[in-house]
């Protein structure tokens, strides 16, 4: 997702800041920062994830993706060097390395027990000492091949998730979502691919224990070309903030909608 790390900044409900903006006079003071915050963790996760299939395409299968996703300016190296799995590789952004505008800097350890195409086969993706554009994340992601038929599916699993943005505000955040490939299965290409979170949740807390729970309700869709979820929605529950966030109908653009109480409010990634 190329620039829906952004959403930090720009998804900011702003009708919730002004009693006047609202039905409620309750939203004017709700802690919607989770809610901000939840989009940036998932995107980074996205975005992780998709540079641990970098590396399997680039280093174990030498199929290549067309895309830089863990960028020219990061090194890619297996320690220890094995011919056998699990395979251990270390993409190292140093202090400092700019994609698409998202800088990001320190380590992504990614081990492989197997080739992530087959059954059963798990990457393992953990942050060291890792930032992105100044926030500073950890935790471990868990994608594993749970495929049983002809559509090829992964779980993806987040644990000890730890979100500290460069207000020094710190989000726990932990759960696990199933991904299916729904197009470009029988194709060599990957362009044609379109991927859909079809279920699962996500749970988010602030240090203040302000806490919000996403749940997949219609699968997010994500094609391959496209840099963007361009369908799909989650339901958004809380002790106050009850509502949904919306990513379209299937066109690839940054926009999306959250809804509460009948207010909508846009949002850009």
């Amino acid at each position: 997702m190329k620039k829906s790390f952004y959403l930090l900044a720009t998804f900011t409900f702003t009708c919730f800041l002004f009693v006047s903006c609202t039905k409620e006079d309750s939203l004017s003071a709700t802690d919607n920062s989770p809610v901000v915050a939840s989009a940036s963790i998932d995107a980074i996760n996205e975005m992780d994830i998709q540079s641990g299939n970098q590396v399997s395409f680039d280093k174990l299968t030498a199929k290549k993706t067309g895309k830089s996703l863990t960028g020219s300016c990061a090194t890619v190296t297996m320690d220890p060097i094995t011919s056998t799995f699990p395979k251990t590789f270390y993409v190292d952004f140093g202090a400092g390395c700019v994609t698409n505008s998202i800088t990001r800097k320190g380590k992504l350890k990614i081990t492989f027990s197997g080739y992530i195409t087959e059954t059963g086969s798990t990457m393992t993706v953990e942050r060291v000492n890792y930032y992105v554009n100044g926030n500073k994340v950890e935790g471990k992601i868990v994608y594993k091949n749970t495929t049983t038929a002809n559509v090829p599916q992964w779980t993806r699993t987040v644990t000890e998730g730890v979100f500290t943005d460069t207000k020094g505000d710190v989000y726990q955040n932990s759960g696990t979502h199933t991904v299916k490939q729904t197009a470009g299965v029988s194709t060599l290409a990957l362009e044609d691919n379109t991927y859909e979170m079809t279920e699962g949740t996500h749970t988010v807390t602030k240090q203040n224990g302000a806490k919000i729970t996403l749940t997949v309700v219609e699968p997010l869709v994500k094609n391959f070309s496209c840099d963007y979820v361009s369908k799909g929605k989650l339901k958004v529950e809380s002790t106050i903030l009850n509502g949904t966030i919306e990513y379209g109908t299937g066109d690839c653009d940054n926009k999306g909608t959250y809804t509460q109480n009948g207010i909508v409010f846009p949002f850009t990634m």
